[in-house]
């Protein structure tokens, strides 16, 4: 098991997410904190995803690829700088926070931290699937933090 943690004041890992970051609330990412990159790291990616979403596939609501290695804090509502962000399933390229169907069980939010030994040559707009492909082989060291969510 590695050392690279991913972590938000927002939020516990595992606890519910405010609903200021969601659809139902100012839909801004919440900050986040970046501790322990492994020293190789060329650049980070994350990925921000609901696995519980209706229909059994995976809802993307956030991309981000080639964040500077050295950073420790994702600000709340805003890209770090010289990172590209990737089309989510609502096709924008930017972040969608969690807004589940009224009624349905609480959603699980995975933000997935990655540390590439890469610069990714990936242009914005791209889709989880050309992500993932492009950091294939590049993963030094992942990490995931998830977050609840459930709309009354």
């Amino acid at each position: 098991m590695g050392t690279l943690i991913l972590k938000s004041s927002a939020f516990k890992h595992r606890e519910l997410i405010p609903s200021k970051y969601t659809g139902d609330g100012e839909d801004v990412n919440p900050l986040l904190e970046v501790r322990n990159v492994p020293a190789g790291a060329k650049s980070l990616a994350l990925i921000m995803d609901d696995p519980d979403a209706t229909g059994g596939t995976t809802w993307d609501h956030w991309l981000l690829w080639n964040i500077e290695p050295r950073t420790q804090y994702l600000s709340e509502d805003s890209v770090p700088a010289g990172a590209a962000q990737g089309s989510n399933s609502w096709g924008r390229a930017k972040y969608g926070g969690p807004c589940p169907p009224k009624g349905s069980k609480p959603h699980r939010y995975t933000f997935t931290l990655y540390a590439l030994g890469a610069v990714l040559d990936l242009p914005a707009g791209a889709v989880k699937g050309d992500l993932e492909r492009a950091m294939a082989g590049h993963v030094l060291e992942q990490t995931v933090l998830i977050g609840r969510y459930r709309r009354r």
